[in-house]
């Protein structure tokens, strides 16, 4: 490779050509105004050419430094963005996401389980929510449930969320094993607070008008409920996102099925701002693994 003049040269250069002033280039350069006077001097005299023409009290280019000056600009600008490029490499192969508890504990792990398996070399960190997100700029993804009829700007439905009816393998209404939505009214009933929508749609589906949703257990926390519910302590409505899980384990149990939208669904949106490599690989694994659901 040729022999090429240093960089701080170029630099001073640059600056002093935007600024047409070597004490303002060494503001912006934080160094003396000599010391940029002597790197354009030196460059000058490594290209054998005058760059500017000095005047009593401001500069000016040559047809040299006019000729000149967008090249070097280019190739500044080229360094910059390679050089970022790196650094972001380097220090940004994390993931934030914000989620509400309960699907962070029964839907999310599978998630990440997949996608760390793919991208071991990208951290994850997740910060489980209660009722409300986390403070603003400090997830890159944020996963929040929200009524369908009040969804905010930006938000993107994760899938389209349906209700379940869970209870124990062995849970019995009466003596006998809940089969028959009919025995509900009989069932002692477990409630999340805050979700009062749930057993109404499910009263409301199967025409129980004698359901008693005013009497039974509570609890604020979806993922308390399904553990009751495990215990046999009675049988609660949720989303089936939900309940998939615990499902899958054999502790609960959908003693029937039913095709009923829930009136809370999951959204996902992004920081308001260009991401990292890392966190659009996240993003679209979650989307990925969202779009499953609808299946």
């Amino acid at each position: 490779m040729m022999n090429l003049p240093h960089l701080i040269f170029l630099r001073s250069f640059e600056a002093a050509a935007r600024y047409l002033s070597f004490t303002s280039a060494a503001d912006e350069l934080n160094c003396t105004q000599s010391a940029v006077s002597n790197h354009v001097r030196s460059l000058e005299e490594f290209l054998q050419r005058p760059l500017f023409v000095r005047h009593a009290r401001s500069l000016s280019l040559t047809d040299v430094g006019e000729a000149y000056l967008p090249s070097v600009r280019h190739a500044l600008h080229e360094i910059d963005v390679a050089t970022q490029s790196v650094i972001q490499r380097s220090h940004t192969r994390k993931v934030v996401v914000s989620c509400p508890v309960s699907l962070a504990e029964n839907w999310l792990p599978d998630v990440i389980r997949g996608f760390s398996d793919q991208h071991p070399d990208i951290d994850l960190t997740v910060h489980g929510t209660v009722w409300i997100d986390v403070e603003p700029n400090v997830s890159d993804i944020s996963i929040t449930v929200n009524h369908i009829d009040d969804v905010t700007v930006g938000a993107r439905q994760l899938w389209a969320e349906k209700l379940a009816v869970v209870c124990a393998p062995e849970f019995t209404v009466n003596g006998a094993q809940l089969t028959d939505p009919a025995q509900l009214q009989e069932a002692p009933l477990i409630h999340i607070l805050g979700r009062p929508a749930y057993w109404e749609r499910v009263a409301r589906h199967f025409d129980l008008a004698d359901l008693n949703q005013k009497e039974g257990l509570r609890t604020n926390a979806s993922n308390l409920a399904m553990e009751m519910a495990a215990k046999s302590l009675g049988c609660v409505a949720l989303p089936r996102s939900l309940a998939g899980s615990y499902v899958d384990r054999g502790l609960l149990i959908e003693p029937f099925e039913f095709d009923l939208d829930s009136p809370w669904a999951y959204f996902v949106r992004l920081k308001e701002k260009p991401v990292s490599p890392s966190v659009r690989l996240f993003q679209d694994w979650l989307l990925n693994a969202a779009a499953s659901m609808n299946r």
